[in-house]
């Protein structure tokens, strides 16, 4: 139940935070395997959050400091951010995540799918370094 009252209220927030796009991401997150993403844009830039679900509950807030295109296509971009991770488990742990990742925005329809590597070195509880944490984006794009 507290799972589905944190998803709700992302959700909520998203759409009164006039959100670019939100979808669901899939991959490993700390023992997640999936989570609610949520992209905000801040003039070229954006902050990209995530929500992960499964054995704990896991945030991540991400600065995307670079948002540009390749190959001068519009729907093909690169990304590449810093943030803050925390994890609500057994133990709350506190980190420093980075965030490098390839988007794709179907034209014709409002679909982005990505796929981004997410390395973190986490310094609260405990010290640890994760660095196989890859993910799958599929997000709706609102105009």
């Amino acid at each position: 139940m507290r799972k589905m009252l944190i998803a709700g209220c992302l959700l909520f927030l998203s759409f009164h935070l006039s959100a670019q796009e939100i979808g669901i991401r899939f991959g490993d997150m700390y023992g997640n395997n999936i989570a609610l993403d949520a992209t905000l844009p801040i003039k070229n830039n954006r902050i990209h959050a995530t929500v992960s679900f499964g054995s704990n509950v896991g945030v991540d807030a991400i600065y995307d400091f670079a948002v540009e295109s390749i190959f001068r296509s519009p729907d093909l971009r690169y990304y590449a951010g810093v943030g803050l991770t925390t994890l609500f488990a057994s133990e709350f742990k506190l980190g420093v995540m980075g965030e490098l990742g390839i988007e794709y925005s179907f034209p014709s329809t409002p679909v982005s799918v990505s796929l981004d590597y997410r390395p973190a070195i986490m310094v609260i509880e405990k010290m640890d370094f994760i660095y196989g944490n890859f993910g799958l984006n599929v997000r709706y794009r609102f105009k």
